[in-house]
């Protein structure tokens, strides 16, 4: 007898397997194996074709299945297959089977239909099924046996288990940053001048030399643009807030410029007369009693020195409350410092870098480090992390977090970065991984049909597996 391996059985799981095995005796022949699991039980069915074999009329055959694993041992129960004499001898008694065998005629019985159940242990997960078939005499005496291989079961757990497919980003040939900040530098009223210690002045203009001085100190950097764009708050007449939005803005440009002494082109600037849509913003969330009519007026267009003039009319309370804590904030100057990042070609100076600088490594940059890493790793899975907060809206920095994220069996993670993947052969792909460790199996067997289409070489086995946990 040969083996029948059986895999470790899935909860609530019923498996089978099929084969078809020509035995050593003769032409006998198993045909429709089948062999399933279904709750505490191992069922064995089989049919044996017994159509050529040629039995002396006072001798028999025994085929006797048995399940062995190391030093286990169970034995299913056995049929005869016996001559015409050795057949009635059976019937009369004088020489029964064991209890549980059947018996059957050679030459009449063509086929035998096996079946047999026995309660299931642990040990048969990885036990083999031989069919042992042995030759008896007119005396009982065994005149030849053998062991006969039946096939190979899997009852294993079916855990999904795909490949994740990460995807190197592209690299930048010019690694452009910028750092953003808004500054609330006081003027005196109607005034155009900036005073350094006016109010709260040393503060906010300490926050633009930090900023620059971030940028121009480092030496992997170089400043490439500062802009500037000053706003004026909606009281008073458009005109002059025209003029203070512009002459201020130029004032600070100025200001800055004899600080640092920039190349000719860094420096440009820009204004808005009144903030407008900053004064929107703090409507659409406040709590003022006339806040939607003012928003209604705020957002009506035309001349603004008519709306400013309405909602002053209209709700004096609400404007008195905007004139002295809104309208400050709406005077400002937003600034940004471009700069370029230099290389890091070497993957220790990357890692360096990683760890304390990350957002001067480009896409690519991190993708490097990541790889550097043995895959799966808590490094490995830290860069792609780092990699996709700060660049959460690119598609190549949301796949790979998205794979990470399935790796660590964080689905409502990969979920969110899967819809903002892209729609590469990869973001497919793993969108249809994705499904498969939902248990969404239609969705994972066509996303990861069409990713196969497009080239995604994994996708094959991934669908393999899915069709072996879900036989639909």
């Amino acid at each position: 007898m040969k083996k029948l391996v059986c895999m470790m059985l899935l909860c609530l799981f019923v498996a089978g397997a099929y084969c078809q095995t020509y035995l050593t005796i003769g032409r006998v022949k198993v045909d429709g194996l089948n062999v399933t699991l279904n709750g505490g039980n191992l069922l064995v069915s089989m049919d044996i074709d017994v159509s050529g074999m040629d039995i002396p009329s006072s001798r028999e055959v025994v085929f006797a299945p048995v399940l062995r694993f190391d030093n286990h041992e169970q034995s299913l129960p056995a049929v005869v297959l016996a001559g015409r004499t050795r057949y009635y001898l059976h019937l009369r008694n004088e020489s029964s089977p064991a209890v549980g065998t059947s018996l059957f005629r050679a030459g009449h019985d063509r086929v035998i239909h096996y079946n047999a159940t026995v309660p299931y242990s642990d040990w048969m997960e990885n036990a083999t099924l031989e069919l042992g078939d042995e030759l008896c005499g007119c005396l009982c005496e065994v005149l030849y046996s053998d062991r006969s291989p039946l096939t190979t079961l899997d009852f294993a757990p079916k855990v999904f288990s795909p490949e994740f497919v990460y995807l190197a980003p592209r690299s930048e040939e010019v690694k452009t940053r910028e750092l953003k900040g808004s500054a609330y530098i006081d003027f005196p009223v109607n005034r155009t001048e900036i005073y350094e210690d006016y109010r709260r002045n040393p503060v906010e203009l300490a926050k633009i030399r930090a900023t620059i001085d971030t940028v121009r100190n480092d030496p992997d950097t170089r400043i490439t643009s500062i802009r500037i764009k000053g706003y004026a708050s909606p009281e008073g007449s458009y005109a002059n807030n025209t003029r203070l939005a512009k002459g201020r803005t130029e004032t600070l440009k100025n200001y800055v410029q004899r600080l640092y002494n920039f190349p000719f082109g860094i420096m440009s600037t820009d204004y808005e007369p009144e903030d407008w849509a900053g004064l929107e913003r703090y409507l659409e969330t406040c709590t003022l009693p006339g806040r939607y009519g003012i928003l209604e007026l705020a957002r009506s267009g035309g001349d603004p020195d008519a709306r400013e003039q309405k909602i002053k009319t209209r709700y004096p309370e609400d404007y008195r409350f905007l004139l002295s804590e809104v309208y400050p904030g709406l005077r400002h100057s937003d600034y940004a410092v471009e700069y370029v990042v230099r290389a890091y070609t070497d993957v220790e100076e990357a890692r360096r870098i990683w760890r304390t600088a990350p957002g001067k490594l480009s896409l690519n940059e991190f993708y490097c480090v990541a790889e550097s890493y043995p895959a799966g790793s808590d490094e490995y899975n830290e860069v792609f992390e780092t990699m996709v907060r700060l660049y959460p809206d690119d598609a190549t920095a949301n796949l790979n977090a998205c794979n990470v994220a399935m790796a660590r069996g964080d689905l409502v993670s990969a979920r969110k970065y899967a819809a903002k993947s892209g729609d590469t052969a990869e973001a497919v792909y793993a969108r249809g991984v994705l499904s498969g460790f939902e248990k969404d199996y239609a969705q994972a067997r066509m996303l990861l049909t069409r990713a196969q289409g497009m080239g995604v070489k994994e996708a094959a086995d991934a669908l393999e597996q899915i069709n072996k946990i879900d036989k639909k």
